[in-house]
Order: C-alpha cells, then structure tokens, then sequence
C-alpha cells in the first residue's frame, strides 16, 4: 500500500464513519483556523473527500483554512488550491478577525502552537491564539446570531494537558478532574490558556448561548505530522532517518497510548456536530500501554542503534493516557503500513557509498520497529478507537449507528 493509497483510504473510512454528521454540515460553510496543521491534514481532506465521493448526491461543505502558515504553505494544502470548494487566507489569529469575514455555519479552532519546543520559544504567541483569537471567534459567533444567522457547531481545540499530573487516582482521568496544573512552570503559557480557553467557551455557551464544545486530544499521531515538529514520534523517525541515536528525553519509563488520525478526527467531528453546549470532551485510545524501552528491547534484533536516556523535560511523564473503547474490533492497519515502508526501503535504489548504506540498513530498522510493535499491538486484539468519558455520550448507541474506523496501531514512549 503507498502512502497515497493509504490516505484514500483512510478518507473513505472517515466519511463512511461520519455519514450522519458530515450529511448535517452539507450545504452548509465550514471555517477551520489553523488548517494548515496537522490535525488540519484529515479535517481539511476528509471535507473535501465528502464532496468529491458524496457531494454531488448529499450536498458540499464549503471549506474556509485560516492559516499564518508561517512554515509555508504545506504541499499537501498547496496542491488543493484551486478547489472550488475550499478557500485558503493567510491569517494570523492573534491578530483580529478580517473585515470582510463570511458566514461560517460551522467553526473548528484548531489554531495554535502545540509542541512544546514551540511554545516554549512563543509563549506569547502560544497564550494570544488560544485566548485573543478564541475569544475573537466567539464574539463573531455572537454577532452572527444577532444577525439571525446563528453558528450551529464550535469547536475549540483544547488539550489533556489541562489535567496536569492528575494523583494516581485520577488515572484514567475523567473530564469532571479539575487538574493539578502549574501556573508558572515551564507549559503553563500553553496550559493554562487552555483551560482558559475552555473558560471562555463555557462563558459564552452560558451567557450567550453559543454552541460551543471542547476537545481535549490525547497524543495523535499520523499522516500530516511533521517530522520537524519535536514531538516523540517525529523525533525518532528523524534520528532513524539521520542515522542519529534514538535519543529520550526520559529514561523510558513512562507509559503513553497513541491515537490514529483518522480515529481522533471521527471523534473531533461528532464533539463539533453532536456534543453538548459547553460540555468537553477526551479525545484518545484506551491501550495498548507500552514504554519505550521495553519497545526497543523486544525490537533489539532489528534495530542497528542505541537508546539513550535523558533527564525528563518539565513535568513528570508518569500520567497514561487513556480511553474507552467505542465498540470496534481489533485492526492492524499499522502493520500494512510499517511493511510499506519496510518493503520500500528494501526496494529502493542503491545510493552509493557506505554512509548511504549504512543509513539506508537504520532506515529498515526503524520500519522493522514499528513493523514489530503495530504486530505486538494488533495480535493482543487492542488496536482499536476509542473515545474517553463522556465523549461516549456522543458517540453511544442513540447517536452514532455506523461503526468507527479502528486505530491503526499505537507506538507507546516517553512524555
């Protein structure tokens, strides 16, 4: 399967998955801030699947990305121009609103810094988009009704960074824990506006009744992630890719779960169209729990370098991220994947010299790692969704009648 092949995949899974909710968006206008991003990848494409596979028939969403794409306009964004169903403007969201701005049906606030390398570098910048442009949005969203045009669905992308360290009795944590967050430490400018963030949606919810909802995602992963990004998964990937050691910021012991895209933007999906006003929602994967030296050690065999730990950065990365499964069967498409890569590197052309070589056997290896851990996963039955707390409010039997897509596999590491 080549990784084209795998995306038209998992857009098709998407829409079968969301046949009800993204049947309710059509005719309708959707606005996403931040499209340009990761999460961004599946949200902007899974739109625009719909009404090229189903539009013509159901009727199209008309799709909006504000973006500053201040690391450029991303290749995969670049090649929809000229859709006439999608409109990219470069726009900061720090920034107010532009004069001119349409009538969006439906807004997702996706906009914002998310790695940690990053925010740390911006902390203004971080706090501005996830309070100023969020808040600008929701005054928007007041306007617009008094005009008698009223927003059907906002979505603001919060985090699961808002819990903090939850006590050992709050794992897994429910959307009811108040959090055990710092205020001054290293990520409280990402945080704690954040949780501010949320304050505002509920605000306006209540006070003006806007149709705001909140999701909180724990660790996604997938196509549209950017291996510059520093975030765990990326940051392996490069060191294989660089022949570099795969270097911790831990010692590896902490445990994380992993959720899909494709998975988590079911999820983010039917929070914007069916959950509840001023209610928020976990986002994530219920197992399997892995850490990352057991990982390597069990991939050993195939893996051509060494793992160094490292001292941990900022909070303790001993809190798992879990989640409740939402009723699908157990998958390994992550294997599919992994022997992809595996098969390509395999495949591909000599390049010459012993450096490229060499690179070439780690590359291999880091495919036969993630070939070993998606297999370890799908053969313990526990490649699956999920969503957590009262995300099953939304996604529960009343509601959703059609299956979810399953998770593709999960690799667990450090914080």
């Amino acid at each position: 399967m080549s990784a084209d092949e795998l995306v038209a995949e998992d857009l098709e899974i998407l829409c079968n998955s969301l046949s009800v909710e993204l049947a309710k968006m059509a005719g309708g206008s959707l606005l996403i801030t931040g499209g340009g991003g990761f999460l961004g990848y599946y949200l902007v494409q899974g739109a625009l699947h719909w009404n090229r596979t189903r539009g013509p028939s159901a009727g199209k969403i008309d799709v909006t990305v504000y973006d500053n794409y201040v690391r450029g306009v991303p290749a995969w964004l670049e090649g929809l121009r000229g859709n006439p169903d999608l409109t990219l403007v470069k726009h900061d969201m720090i920034e107010p609103l532009p004069k001119r701005i349409p009538h969006f049906d439906w807004i997702i606030h996706a906009a914002g810094i998310a790695s940690p390398m990053f925010y740390r570098a911006q902390p203004l910048k971080c706090i501005d988009a996830n309070i100023n442009g969020l808040r600008n949005l929701l005054e928007y969203s007041v306007a617009e009704r008094n005009a008698r045009r009223p927003v059907q669905g906002f979505l603001f992308y919060s985090s699961s960074e808002i819990y903090g360290d939850p006590a050992a009795n709050a794992i897994p944590t429910p959307e009811t824990y108040r959090g055990n967050v710092s205020c001054t430490g290293p990520r409280a400018c990402y945080d704690e506006s954040k949780r501010f963030g949320e304050t505002l949606c509920v605000t306006f919810a209540k006070q003006e009744g806007i149709q705001t909802t909140m999701a909180r995602p724990f660790n996604n992963y997938g196509p549209g992630l950017k291996i510059t990004d520093r975030r765990v998964l990326p940051d392996f990937a490069a060191d294989v890719l660089a022949g570099r050691d795969i270097v911790m910021l831990s010692d590896g012991s902490p445990s994380r779960t992993f959720c899909y895209a494709t998975d988590a933007i079911v999820g983010y999906y039917k929070v914007l169209v069916r959950g509840g006003a001023a209610e928020a929602y976990n986002i994530g994967i219920e197992k399997p729990e892995l850490d990352a030296r057991m990982a390597f050690a069990k991939a050993g065999e195939n893996l051509r370098q060494q793992v160094r730990g490292h001292q941990r950065r900022g909070r303790d990365a001993q809190r798992l991220a879990r989640g409740v499964a939402l009723g699908a069967e157990p998958a390994g498409h992550l294997v599919e994947l992994a022997q992809h890569a595996l098969d390509h590197r395999q495949q591909a052309p000599a390049r010459g010299g012993e450096a490229d070589h060499a690179r070439g056997a780690i590359e291999q290896a880091g495919a036969q790692l993630a070939l070993h851990l998606a297999h370890q996963g799908a053969e313990a039955g526990l490649c699956h969704v999920g969503l957590l707390g009262r995300a099953r409010e939304v996604a529960d039997a009343r509601h959703v009648q059609e299956g979810a897509h399953l998770a593709h596999g999960q690799i667990h590491t450090y914080s």
